[in-house]
């Protein structure tokens, strides 16, 4: 087959693909979650088929863990964040106003003239902000409430989703090797240094990050609770699973511990202080021992990219759009830089002469 058609047969077999996403992106939130959840756990497995296990026996294992440890998640800690979700958007008004007192208090007539402070009023920019926030989060409680079904279906959660993800992990391997079976032959070790490449990158990011965020989110919550925050629960939760995204988690995380702590606790700055000590330890630990560790340098997803995805994926595909946008784009972004190598190297680009600054 000639490198045109070559190009036509792939290019017709990513368009059919992306189609039959979109097409079906409504059943396919148990397939995805299976999916994510196999390869998130798939080097367990592994570990534990080089320690004597089976892979059956492997498997079942880890799926059991894991619903288990999921299930507890579930009936412990959403009906807490639902309840402090509905109660910090039905509270964000007053925040709001107890923020602006604060700062017209606090600042000269001249800048809270600026602000339009005066008269102890909320401005009108913060109280359709406000309004907005509070009417989002209150619907999103409400549909947690109500049973999720736009987020995922109880059927989906506990018997779709881990039955996928059992099959998937059992025969991981065998899939891979299957799809090593199906390459185009001339071009193997090619794809497969690509193909080695995106899973360094969707691996590092996906566990790694995955890890990272998890563990920066017990540690925001717990430390917000130890202070006695309101909502502590789900501003280190929010803040620590947002921090995928270098520096958004903590800074919004920071605005609204900081915000709250600053109306719940003033004048006793020692327990704002406290709130802002936990962000800045959360970021010290970050940068200096999670990121090295579970992380890397080798992901090379750049936060804008990466914001990027998540907000196209997700316009396109729903929420499994957003499931799909880390992977895809670390993905994407492997295939760009090697056909960024391949057209440097090419005659198209051309290459300089020495020293002269002449192109061949």
């Amino acid at each position: 087959m000639s490198l045109h058609r070559q190009i036509l047969f792939w290019a017709g077999a990513l368009i059919a693909f992306v189609l039959a996403l979109y097409v079906l992106r409504d059943i396919l939130l148990p397939f995805v979650a299976g999916l994510a959840v196999a390869y998130f756990l798939d080097p367990v497995a592994d570990r534990l088929e080089r320690m004597g296990m089976s892979r059956f026996a492997a498997t079942l294992l880890i799926l059991l863990l894991f619903i288990l440890l999921f299930a507890l998640f579930i009936i412990l800690l959403v009906p807490v964040l639902a309840q402090q979700l509905t109660g910090f958007a039905a509270r964000l008004p007053d925040y709001l106003a107890s923020l602006q007192a604060f700062i017209a208090e606090a600042s000269d007539s001249r800048l809270a003239h600026w602000l339009h402070l005066d008269g102890g009023e909320v401005p009108k920019p913060l109280q359709d902000l406000a309004g907005t926030l509070t009417n989002w989060a209150g619907g999103l409680a409400r549909s947690l409430l109500s049973g999720g079904v736009a987020v995922v279906s109880f059927l989906a959660l506990f018997i779709v989703t881990p039955v996928v993800a059992f099959y998937m992990l059992l025969d991981w391997d065998r899939m891979v090797a299957k799809v090593d079976d199906w390459l185009p032959r001339a071009y193997l070790p090619t794809l497969r240094a690509l193909a080695g490449d995106i899973d360094k990158a969707v691996a590092g990011f996906v566990r790694g990050q995955g890890t990272l965020c998890l563990v920066l989110g017990v540690f925001y919550a717990v430390g917000l609770m130890l202070v006695g925050l309101n909502f502590a629960l789900l501003i280190g939760l929010g803040a620590g699973l947002i921090s995928f995204i270098p520096y958004v988690g903590s800074t919004v995380g920071l605005v609204v511990a900081g915000g709250v702590a600053l109306v719940q606790f003033w004048p006793e700055w020692g327990w704002i202080a406290a709130v802002i000590g936990i962000f800045a330890a959360g970021q010290f630990i970050e940068g200096n021992v999670l990121q090295p560790k579970l992380v890397g340098s080798s992901v090379g997803l750049h936060p804008v990219w990466l914001m990027f995805a998540l907000f196209a994926f997700g316009f396109l595909f729903g929420f499994v759009g957003m499931l799909l946008a880390v992977p895809l784009a670390a993905a994407i972004g492997v295939l760009a830089r090697f056909a960024l190598a391949q057209y440097l190297a090419s005659p198209l680009y051309g290459k300089q002469d020495g020293g002269t600054g002449q192109r061949k």
